[in-house]
């Protein structure tokens, strides 16, 4: 292996059958939010376990949506985790509700349950855990802790009075497919939390490009035909009829029921997803391959690594975190230069929130998050898509042995 190679972060896994789909799609003359945008949402909801699913251009879409759906605003405060990426908070923002952040447990990318308890107060309408690199959170702690909290809840709407607690909004954006045993039962994301909201965007294990989908459990009283509808009107303007039903001969008119957004999926993305879809175990099992043969080889250097695969729950392995004890963001920072230039792109997932200018500007001191900075401070995540051979596998896990043990000396 003395030869460079050049190994990418993470490129989609397109197929030809990915192509023909698209192909299929572009000659039908349907190519906005169609019959393969429904199709697809068809089989999310079977795959997921819910009775239905909504496809819309990003996770970040199907988050807002969710929290406008719930009717979250002003006033409100919705809890999510220091450590993630923006996406996770700034739906909170855009609704105009208050975005509290909670720091995660010492040596974990969860947040810390306990600091999530006591940041519950009686203006709290949400919580959105994140799902991170693939790892589905601890809802059973979670709804525990909801439960607890019941009596401090306001309702104030008919939604929110059926459900009757705090709504979990999970953000999946990483865990589709991702499997958990709950009470001796296995529950794939996306029929635990409340809401989810997945990605689809074109590093995810499953990609449409752009795009995401959101998925709910049933609300007792509440109609999952009249929930899906409003989704789409928020996803359409507002608009009462989408194009699909305004084809219909002589039924062109229409009403605007509320000045909303324009965030839906089109057949072009759908028609990738549902090729996507049909490969969809292949690249989660090739995934886990490519897990253990890194898990194998850095335990030896006393690399931290996250516990994709337990009793207890199956991750959708999508992100290689790795943490390198002892060293700083310097040194880490060096080793990812070193790994540069022997071809390989590494990354950092994430920069904690309150380190970001626009968080700062909100209030938030990352000393006031010592876990998440801590996290931060030495991770570094290697490239795991289902694009490497196992000869790239092992050309990432040589080279980066030999740079943690340049730069630390072990």
């Amino acid at each position: 292996m003395t030869d460079k190679k050049i190994i990418p972060f993470s490129p989609p896994d397109i197929s030809e059958n990915e192509v023909q789909g698209v192909v299929e799609a572009l000659k039908s003359g349907w190519i906005t939010t169609g019959p393969k945008t429904k199709e697809f949402e068809k089989k999310i909801a079977e795959f997921c376990g819910t009775s239905k699913a909504v496809c819309l251009n990003s996770a970040t879409a199907c988050e807002e949506s969710i929290l406008r759906f719930l009717g979250i605003g002003e006033g409100d405060e919705v809890i999510t985790s220091a450590y993630t990426y923006t996406a996770s908070a700034s739906p909170i923002i855009h609704v105009g509700a208050k975005v509290v952040l909670v720091d995660v447990a010492k040596d974990s990318y969860e947040m810390d349950y306990d600091k999530l308890e006591q940041a519950i107060t009686e203006r709290t309408k949400a919580i959105v855990p994140v799902d991170l690199g693939g790892i589905i959170c601890d809802y059973e702690r979670i709804f525990e802790i909801v439960e607890r909290k019941k009596a401090l809840f306001q309702p104030e709407n008919e939604i929110q009075k059926a459900i009757g607690r705090i709504v979990v909004v999970a953000d999946a954006a990483h865990a589709f497919g991702a499997r958990m045993n709950i009470q001796e039962e296995w529950k794939r994301c996306g029929s635990v939390a409340d809401f989810t909201s997945f990605s689809f965007h074109a590093v995810k294990n499953l990609t449409t490009a752009e795009g995401g989908a959101l998925t709910w459990k049933e609300i007792p009283g509440i109609d999952n035909e009249w929930i899906y509808k409003q989704f789409m009107l928020l996803s359409l303007h507002g608009q009462s009829k989408d194009a699909l039903a305004k084809t219909k001969l002589g039924a062109w008119e229409y009403d605007i029921l509320a000045p909303s957004y324009k965030c839906n999926m089109t057949d072009i993305m759908a028609a990738i997803g549902l090729a996507q879809l049909e490969r969809y175990e292949g690249l989660l099992n090739r995934r886990r391959k490519i897990i253990e043969t890194y898990d194998k080889a850095f335990e030896p250097l006393g690399i931290q690594t996250l516990n994709h695969y337990e009793k207890e729950h199956v991750s959708t392995g999508h992100l290689y975190l790795t943490r390198i004890p002892g060293i700083g963001r310097e040194e880490a920072n060096h080793i990812i230069e070193k790994m540069a230039e022997e071809g390989i792109a590494t990354n950092v997932h994430y920069k904690p929130l309150p380190l970001l200018t626009a968080y700062k500007n909100l209030g938030f001191r990352i000393e006031d998050y010592p876990n998440a900075y801590r996290q931060f401070e030495n991770e570094i995540t290697l490239p795991l898509h289902t694009l490497l051979t196992n000869e790239d596998v092992e050309y990432v896990t040589a080279k980066y042995v030999e740079c943690v043990k340049e730069e630390t000396g072990r």
